[in-house]
């Protein structure tokens, strides 16, 4: 058995500490970039003449642009397509992005030398699960800022991600060990990784329905000529746009969770000799599966949109954190090696 290097294990905490801080600073910029464009939107409507332009204006954002009355300046918001406006530059939201890869990178620094403290792939326990699928939400979320302006949802992302690193710090701390025999197969790489790449997705996805929520209830209000209490969700898309680039995102994300399903199956006959035993890890697996493949085919084919939608995909991702966290320590079974 490999022999364990408990200095570079510390070396690798210590990076998770420092990827820690400079995404709690990151978090912060992307909350001063919401307050600070909704100050930008208050002072531009004060500007607008009278109630009736005023009220001309919203219904202009709510619709994505247009002539006549002035609207909010394309900087002050992401627009329906989510593409960057060629307005003045949101400085707190471009510190934010630029520590958010100073982060990732640090944060890249600790996976990487906690797996070559152990020698082998760093995700064998509740902890390396948690910081390595916090990894995996950080760089997907700066992929996707690379082709659409998602700068909006950075406070929300950010902060799972601190939770996910509080989480695994605090709750799931655990020191570099070797692997228990059943986990020692090269189907720990293709199932986890499959595994904690969909479930990164589907954090981004999770953090979009809710907005979705906040959004849909806000333009209800709007169009009922109630005033506007969330005036930072200007920054943020319409719900319908959000709504469609979630359920694609979470097809994506669902095809990896099958495959997720199909490799632990395997996975599963060559260490016990079943590929299916109705354990509890397996259970949940196959439950998370049936709540997204639901949310699918009732969107596409039962209409299934707006509210109902993004209420399904947050019951998906509540599940998904039940699995985690209450299956892993409180039922007993043969995925109980969790290392909490």
């Amino acid at each position: 058995m490999p022999s364990v290097n408990a200095e570079l294990g510390a070396t690798s905490e210590l990076f998770m500490l420092l990827a820690s801080i400079a995404y709690v600073v990151a978090l912060i910029f992307f909350v001063l970039d919401l307050v600070k464009s909704s100050k930008t939107i208050g002072e531009v409507e004060a500007r607008l003449a009278g109630e009736r332009a005023e009220s001309l204006a919203r219904t202009q954002v709510l619709a994505g642009g247009g002539g006549g009355a002035p609207t909010l300046p394309a900087a002050a918001m992401a627009d329906t397509s989510m593409d960057y406006s060629t307005g003045p530059r949101r400085a707190a939201a471009r510190i934010a992005v630029a520590l958010t890869v100073l982060a990732a990178v640090i944060h890249a620094a600790a996976v990487l030398t906690r797996g070559i403290a152990a020698n082998r792939v760093p995700w064998g326990n509740m902890y390396e699960f948690c910081t390595t699928g916090a990894l995996i939400v950080a760089l997907i979320f700066l992929a996707t800022l690379t082709r659409k302006d998602l700068r909006f949802v950075g406070s929300f992302v950010i902060g799972l991600v601190v939770v996910m690193l509080c989480a695994a710090t605090v709750g799931f701390a655990t020191p570099v060990a070797n692997l228990i025999p059943a986990l020692q197969s090269y189907w720990l790489i293709v199932h986890v990784s499959i595994a904690v790449a969909s479930s990164a997705l589907f954090t981004i996805t999770f953090a979009m329905s809710v907005l979705q929520l906040v959004q849909s209830s806000r333009e209800a209000r709007l169009a009922a000529g109630r005033p506007d209490k969330a005036r930072f969700m200007r920054m943020v898309p319409p719900a319908l746009s959000l709504e469609n680039l979630s359920y694609r995102l979470n097809a994506v994300a669902f095809v990896g969770w099958t495959f997720t399903l199909i490799a632990g199956a395997i996975w599963a006959e060559q260490a016990w000799g079943r590929y299916w035993g109705w354990d509890t890890k397996e259970v949940w697996t196959f439950v998370i599966w049936t709540v997204y493949a639901g949310y699918l085919h009732a969107r596409a084919t039962r209409g299934w949109t707006g509210t109902r939608a993004a209420w399904l995909s947050i019951v998906g991702y509540l599940c998904i954190i039940f699995n985690f966290t209450i299956v892993n320590i409180y039922f007993s079974g043969l995925h109980s090696y969790s290392g909490v």
